[in-house]
């Protein structure tokens, strides 16, 4: 049985933008920052030189960030509360995107790494406030409609992200990588000086726009909501309980999250590599995380006019895990544009598996709320993880068989990942019974 919170009194007696509207705001911006990666790895690959392996980098630093900060985190809404803590998530970002600036000019990889990771400290704050947040503030059985919402929010960002900044730092990539291989050592190095100077204007704007939304959530009206009192059913059924690790359906829902966002993340961030792997030039490719992100954006349509009408948020997970063990396969035995087809459709099926292991794991939770959010949170670092790890296998097999064959089959790794979200959706949720810490 999912919480029933208390809702403390607003900041302001009569707030004018609704907490769903301001939310829904929050999930545009880190939905636009987080799906910027699947442009930078690819940029990044050239700008710095790397090869498949070290440019997957980005994706780890950014999400590594979500398991060093969960901890850390939780104290930071323990302390100020959700609205302050979503504040404070947002100038973390905006730190992070600065550093962007010396990185470019220097052409130095780590620096890169460095904000990448205080970003992603920013949304492991943002995102430890936010997603318990539109999950407790309305009716339970309706949360996976709610984030949902957010969902679109999130993605639709994730659309635009890749396609502006694509269309500044990929810019005649295609000519460009061809006249690099003609030219001596000295005119490479400025060609690559200048290819990264490209990302300084973005990022300028980026802070700004981080600044201000920061400002405006601390002035805004967003109520609190007090999670550390239960209701009665809620508080009796945790009466024994000392530990969070006395919610098994918790700590299996983690792992779930862990196994999603790493799935969700290769889904995305892979598919312009993978695209130009399958001999489909760089200029058409790099639009291929929109549509793998559009996908995601059908899903959660579908999502808030079924769920919980036609359909619980626990079989919407049970049919998003078949359909990503079924478009994993199909992007298997396909080749070239209709294999990165594929791969663009794992959207539709990622798309409700993160509004639904949400209410799926916190439920029941009551005080113990704020901790399930931020070991929830450490989950994400999943992304962290899978995509170095599907790069360090197209390096390893591409000697072998061919840079476009080793891109391919390396999406081998998503079926385990979705087979275990697809036991947590059917039996994993259901294990709430009291073990021992």
């Amino acid at each position: 049985m999912a919480i029933t919170p208390s809702i403390s009194a607003p900041v302001t007696k009569n707030p004018t933008v609704s907490p769903i509207a301001i939310i829904g705001a929050l999930f545009f911006i880190f939905g636009f920052i987080t799906w910027l990666n699947s442009v930078l790895i690819p940029y990044l690959k050239i700008a710095c030189q790397l090869n498949n392996f070290q440019s997957y980098f980005v994706a780890t630093a950014f999400y590594v960030a979500c398991l060093v900060m969960a901890r850390p985190s939780a104290w930071v809404l323990k302390l100020f509360g959700f609205k302050n803590g979503m504040s404070a998530g947002l100038v973390f970002m905006a730190i992070g995107a600065i550093i962007f600036i010396p990185a470019a000019i220097t052409r130095i990889y780590s620096i890169f790494l460095v904000g990448l990771f205080i970003q992603g400290s920013g949304m492991a704050i943002l995102q430890t406030a936010a997603n318990p947040y539109i999950t407790i503030v309305g009716p339970a059985e309706s949360a996976a409609k709610r984030i949902s919402i957010m969902g679109i929010c999130n993605k639709m960002a994730g659309v635009l992200a890749p396609i502006a900044l694509g269309a500044v730092v990929l810019k005649n990539i295609d000519a460009f990588t061809t006249n690099l291989a003609k030219l001596n050592p000295s005119q490479k190095t400025a060609e690559l000086n200048e290819l990264a100077s490209r990302v300084i204007l973005p990022y300028i704007l980026i802070v700004i726009v981080l600044i201000i939304l920061a400002v405006l959530i601390y002035f805004s009206g967003l109520p609190e909501i007090d999670t550390d009192h239960e209701d009665e059913t809620v508080a009796a059924a945790n009466s024994g309980k000392t530990s969070i690790f006395q919610f098994p359906h918790l700590i299996i829902g983690v792992i779930a999250l862990f196994f999603y966002v790493g799935a969700e993340v290769i889904a995305g961030d892979s598919i312009i590599s993978y695209g130009a792997s399958q001999h489909i030039p760089l200029s058409t490719a790099k639009f291929f995380t929109s549509f793998t992100l559009s996908s995601m954006v059908a899903g959660y349509i579908i999502g808030i006019i079924c769920i919980p009408r036609y359909i619980t948020q626990q079989k919407a997970l049970v049919i998003s895990a078949i359909l990503g063990i079924i478009f994993t396969i199909a992007a298997l035995l396909t080749h070239q544009y209709a294999s990165v087809f594929c791969i663009a459709l794992l959207g539709l099926a990622n798309s409700l598996m993160w509004p639904a292991i949400w209410p799926l794991a916190l439920a029941g939770l009551g005080r113990y709320t704020k901790i399930g959010s931020s070991m929830l949170i450490m989950g994400i670092a999943g992304a962290a993880v899978f995509p170095p790890l599907y790069g360090f296998s197209v390096d390893h097999f591409k000697a072998s068989m061919g840079q476009a064959d080793a891109a391919h089959m390396s999406y081998l790794i998503l079926l385990p990942l979705y087979l275990f979200i697809f036991y947590f959706a059917a039996y994993g949720y259901k294990k709430r019974k009291h073990v021992s810490a």
